[in-house]
């Protein structure tokens, strides 16, 4: 399936992994890209030395195409960014703020950069610092969300620039691809469908709330901080509501959450940990291989286009 994605980026399909962090490593970014889409390291805030292991890491497993997202909030952002560089890598997506300081050296160095935007202004001003494309992420994602639903972000935000536009957010089958390019995108990126895949090194247990999640059992905390952030429905999120409704402060908050993530990802703590996952974890019923996930969702969403 070409798209101006697939040119863009070198790769077979339109399907981009999203870059969680702890769930985003060598293993799942290799897979992604060697079935043909673009597996992603997530740096989220590991120490650069461990960037810069994983991206040779995923070197030795894949001579496909695969990316780094970099958040841009971390602390060693800086020096990740040049990590970058040194090693070769050719695409980055970043998250929390704007790459613009970094987009001067990424560019002459050949990397291709596409921040994810929760708005048309964003997407907009992205567009003027010279990224190459942009995620549109509606609110439906698991992790960090915005304010506005997919269907309703997208196409907006493709009226609104010139560069491809690739979907994420509530996508977990062909025809939520199908669906998104309707809608104007060259590309998705899927998150929560790859938290169950085979390569995934994310704990059984995790992989099992995902599995078992309904429709309505996603939550979304830290809407009064500003913060706001989807998971999946456990005893923290409970805790964590409860004391937001009384008007905790952001620190009581935070304890809460702190290392909550890698708590459910290594540990398997999906009780009081943050099991992040998207609302389309409903529709996510089986473990597969990154290959056969792929496989699926471009049968599915060639069928629907007429693309075959």
């Amino acid at each position: 399936m070409k798209t101006k994605i697939t040119e863009l980026l070198g790769i077979e399909y339109p399907v981009i992994q999203g870059g969680m962090a702890w769930v985003a490593e060598h293993r799942l970014a290799a897979a992604v890209s060697n079935a043909g889409g673009l597996g992603l390291i997530g740096a989220a805030s590991a120490p650069p030395e461990i960037v810069r292991e994983e991206i040779r890491k995923c070197k030795q497993l894949t001579d496909k195409p695969f990316g780094v997202n970099v958040m841009l909030l971390n602390p060693n952002a800086d020096e990740v960014a040049d990590i970058v560089i040194e090693e070769g890598v050719k695409v980055v997506t970043t998250g929390a703020g704007s790459p613009a300081k970094y987009m001067k050296k990424w560019k002459e160095a050949g990397v291709k950069v596409i921040p994810v935007v929760a708005s048309v202004a964003m997407a907009k001003m992205m567009e003027r610092a010279g990224a190459d494309a942009v995620v549109a992420e509606g609110m439906e994602s698991g992790g960090h969300i915005g304010s506005i639903t997919t269907m309703a972000l997208l196409p907006q935000v493709v009226d609104a620039v010139e560069i491809p536009v690739i979907a994420a957010g509530g996508i977990g089958d062909g025809r939520g691809i199908a669906a998104t390019f309707m809608l104007g995108a060259q590309a998705v990126q899927m998150g929560t469908r790859f938290l169950v895949a085979k390569e995934a090194i994310v704990h059984e247990n995790y992989k099992a709330a995902v599995i078992k999640a309904k429709d309505i059992d996603s939550a979304v905390t830290g809407m009064s901080t500003g913060h706001p952030v989807r998971s999946i429905k456990n005893r923290m999120t409970k805790q964590y509501l409860k004391l937001e409704q009384s008007g905790a402060d952001f620190m009581e908050l935070e304890k809460l959450t702190l290392g909550s993530l890698r708590n459910a990802v290594m540990d398997g703590d999906v009780v009081n940990g943050t099991v992040m996952a998207g609302q389309i974890a409903g529709l996510v019923k089986k473990e597969q291989t990154c290959a056969e996930i792929i496989q699926e969702l471009m049968a599915e969403a060639g069928a629907l286009l007429g693309r075959e």
